[in-house]
């Protein structure tokens, strides 16, 4: 029993859904998201709500329950409000701009790294930060771990790029072990 499953999912105001075997689209003001779900899991709309239960039993149903559930309210929540991410940059010299709708990160390596502008993403950028914003929320998130990976903080310094509250536990280097 899916404890997250079994919750009805509340329409808001504004936005339409549709479902169609077992592809379900959700409209609202800020675009249109579409996600197919798995054949075991049936989904139901009932006036400003939808209802997602288990359709055929197998080993696997319990766990795609809360999983269709959770893609369907993250639709809903993206249509309405969006998602953003925020990273910080922590380095001297280290720097991120904008080139047109593409992300340029100067971060330590002899060559300015470029990360493409991605369907439905859009960056920005305030000094040392960067707000990675949209309406899905696996691409959001996706595409700030892309950016992070480009120079992810590292134990000895801090220098890098990193979520925002993120805290990275430092080490001591050479001199503090061998000292006799």
């Amino acid at each position: 029993m899916s404890r997250i499953g079994k919750k009805p999912i509340e329409i808001p105001q504004g936005v339409e859904i549709s479902i169609e075997n077992n592809l379900v689209k959700v409209k609202g003001p800020k675009g249109e998201l579409e996600q197919y779900i798995r054949p075991e899991i049936k989904i139901e709309k009932k006036e400003n709500e939808i209802i997602v239960s288990v359709g055929k039993e197998t080993k696997r149903t319990s766990a795609l329950w809360g999983l269709s559930r959770t893609l369907i309210a993250n639709m809903i929540e993206g249509v309405t409000n969006g998602y953003e991410k925020k990273l910080e940059i922590q380095g001297v010299g280290y720097r991120a701009s904008l080139e047109g709708e593409d992300l340029v990160l100067l971060v330590g390596f002899s060559h300015p790294v470029k990360i493409e502008k991605v369907v439905g993403i859009k960056f920005e950028v305030q000094k040392l930060n960067i707000i990675v914003s949209g309406i899905n929320k696996e691409l959001v998130g996706q595409v700030t771990a892309r950016i992070r990976a480009v120079r992810p903080p590292e134990p000895y310094k801090g220098k890098g790029i990193r979520y925002e509250g993120e805290y990275v536990r430092r080490k001591s280097g050479k001199k503090a072990i061998g000292t006799e």
